[in-house]
């Protein structure tokens, strides 16, 4: 039974208030018709005088453009059980316009010899005033010789007030300089006493500056920390385990990974899989209904996607090849299915075709995963919304299906359509605030979207990497050309969202398959969700709910190692939901004030926020938070204590382990 807010939430999709006015009998509209079968249903439209548009046969029905009148006549048919009529494309995608500030550095600095060059955009109409600027550098480079900005250096009295390594400059109140569209602050520097003959021998890293420009109106920006060679390796292969499993020549071999999103960029590491082999099975455009032309990615989203999962580029370190590479699965098939359009716009029927192509032609093209880095606000139940239901007859096709759980955080129950579908491994995002020598930085960011769904679930299944990823997208695209500060100098894009997450699961999942292809979906996601490291506090309470982390960090390498097939979760009747019929609700329930909760959640989760950044308490994984326990500590746990629960899995796994070794052995 469903009560408070999540009674609210699903009810609300179901409630629209009566026009004022008699609607146009003539005005057309698009719709979607349910009945006992998809061909009945467009004999029907076709007798009508009506126009089918899209054939969803897995469950059922047809999207179709009818006017109000036609419209009426069908629905007095007994070949419609039901129908959708509010389809229209919708509006652009929401921009954050109404932010009071939106000054973006460039993610990547410049460093040459004694010098640093830093572009800043302003993404505003208006123009933003210089308020004050702060610089901190290593001591090594000696001191601030001059300051730009746009080749205008700033008066002396103004840089002559620092200290060895740290300035503050503070513009004259009201008359600081201004940015239209973009500003390059250059700092040179003159090396001091102790610095080295040549500064480039032991040329600094992004990390060691710290730079925040501060802007009237209470704006500002901050440089980040960056990575040490962002272009040789995208590091996230490294963070999350991956590249070992490359070394040892897992690499998604033989995978089909479909990728309904905005197209691809016909690129070489795209195109070609590590032996330089085209690997693109096909390409079809869903708007268009075209098989094999060029699905030209305007909008750069899918290609970004489709780097992460496959880009077959070598990771170098110093010029050397390290056998890992840039992409998760870099020798996986690609299969791009184009649904977006430049201002990244869908049809929520084209979406719908696009599922049922994948269904349909999963046996020619052995398409075994189903990349959805998109999604909505869910309008419907998941057992009524088209785009959740295809995803399930996806799922119950075979097609591991995973999806991006939404960028609408942090609020509670912003999980997106189809990413609210139970079946389906939806996906969560982690940072991991540039850092590669610690996971106790790494954080779940604010915009990752949480659950409970509408009807209970616990959503995401899982977190990954999402933060600062890297990836190939066409210079000429969207993301590339109105987000230029997210471009490294040498041309690929620094993106960020729970997208990014799902396509790294979308290629661990190649990786999966490729070891053991007969694998099915409820094993697969079972193999990921146990094997999942959760944020522990070291009271041993949960650093964040199962509504925020689901069942942890996602690990390749544990799936493999620790991970189990059988989960008490995977015998779902997705058979009954297909059919409208069968709603499957979660265990999340209400309390006392409506918000929901689990049962025994206060019990399991701690109360305090988890620190975004280094967190003395936070630590992801069972066997990292009981290695910190001191040995009076554990032998100090009583019956009941949480800790003595994590032990007890901890001892479990170093079991298996031992025993895994033994059989290497």
């Amino acid at each position: 039974m469903m009560h408070g807010r999540l009674a609210t939430l699903l009810l609300s999709v179901t409630l629209w208030s009566c026009a004022p006015f008699a609607p146009d009998p003539d005005e057309m509209l698009h719709v979607l018709l349910r009945g006992e079968s998809a061909a009945a249903l467009s004999q029907l439209v076709e007798e009508i005088g009506g126009t089918v548009t899209h054939d969803l046969h897995s469950i059922n029905a047809v999207g179709a453009q009818l006017t109000r009148a036609q419209l009426a006549i069908a629905l007095e048919s007994d070949a419609v059980s039901g129908h959708i009529h509010d389809l229209a494309l919708g509006d652009d995608p929401q921009d954050d316009d109404d932010q009071a500030c939106k000054v973006r550095g460039q993610i990547e600095l410049d460093i040459s010899d004694q010098s640093i060059f830093w572009p800043i955009y302003n993404k505003k109409p208006e123009a933003v005033t210089w308020e004050s600027l702060e610089i901190k550098w290593p001591a090594r480079l000696g001191a601030i010789q001059e300051v730009t900005l746009d080749d205008q250096a700033l008066a002396g009295e103004l840089i002559a007030n620092q200290t060895l390594g740290a300035v503050n400059v503070a513009f004259p109140p009201g008359d600081g300089p201004t940015i239209e569209y973009r500003s390059d602050l250059r700092v040179e520097f003159q090396a001091g006493p102790e610095a080295p003959q040549s500064v480039a021998q032991t040329a600094p890293l992004q990390s060691e500056f710290q730079i925040k420009a501060n802007f009237v109106g209470d704006c500002s920006d901050k440089l980040v920390p960056g990575y040490r060679n962002n272009h040789e390796d995208y590091y996230y292969n490294t963070v999350a385990g991956i590249d070992a499993l490359h070394r040892q020549g897992v690499t998604g071999k033989s995978v089909t990974v479909a990728v309904i999103d905005s197209g691809l960029w016909e690129h070489p590491a795209l195109m070609l899989n590590t032996l330089g082999e085209p690997r693109v099975v096909a390409r079809y455009d869903a708007i268009t209904h075209a098989l094999d032309e060029e699905v030209v990615d305007e909008s750069g989203h899918g290609s970004h996607m489709s780097s992460i999962i496959a880009h077959s580029g070598p990771t170098l370190n110093e010029g050397q090849k390290t056998g890992a590479y840039k992409g998760v699965a870099p020798d996986a098939n690609l299969l791009p299915v184009k649904v977006l359009d430049r201002p990244g716009r869908a049809h929520l029927l084209d979406i719908a075709h696009a599922i049922q192509w994948v269904i349909d032609h999963r046996a020619i093209y052995n398409i075994r995963v189903l990349n959805i880095s998109l999604g909505q606000q869910p309008r419907w139940p998941y057992w009524e919304d088209p785009v959740a239901q295809l995803s399930m007859a996806a799922w119950a096709e075979g097609i591991t299906v995973v999806v991006a759980a939404d960028n609408e955080g942090p609020e509670l129950a912003t999980i997106g359509s189809p990413g609210n579908t139970p079946a389906v491994i939806t996906v969560g995002a982690v940072t991991d605030s540039w850092t590669l020598e610690t996971r106790n930085d790494d954080y779940i960011p604010d915009f990752s979207s949480r659950g409970p769904t509408p009807s209970g679930h616990i959503k995401p299944d899982i977190v990954a990497l999402g933060g600062h990823m890297t990836g190939l997208t066409h210079p000429d695209s969207d993301l590339a050309t109105t987000d230029p500060e997210n471009l490294l100098p040498t041309g690929e894009l620094v993106s960020t969202g729970s997208s990014q997450a799902a396509a790294m699961v979308s290629g661990i999942v190649a990786l999966l398959l490729e070891l053991q292809p007969n694998l099915n979906n409820d094993e697969i996601k079972c193999l990921l969700i146990s094997s999942a490291e959760p944020a522990i506090n070291i009271d041993g309470k949960l650093a964040y709910s199962p509504f925020t982390q689901g069942f942890g960090y996602v690990s390749a390498t544990r799936a493999i190692t620790l991970g189990d097939t059988n989960c008490s979760s995977s015998g779902q009747d997705i058979a009954d939901s297909l059919r409208g019929e069968g709603a499957l609700y979660g265990p999340a329930i209400s309390d006392e004030y409506g918000d929901p909760t689990l049962p025994d959640l206060n019990r399991l989760v701690s109360t305090e926020p988890s620190a975004k950044g280094m967190s003395e308490t936070r630590r992801w994984g069972v066997k990292a938070h009981i290695e910190r326990l001191s040995a009076a500590q554990l032998e100090s746990l009583k019956e009941g204590d949480l800790n003595r629960e994590w032990l007890e899995i901890y001892l479990d796994e170093k079991r298996r382990i031992e025993r895994l070794a033994a059989d290497q052995d």
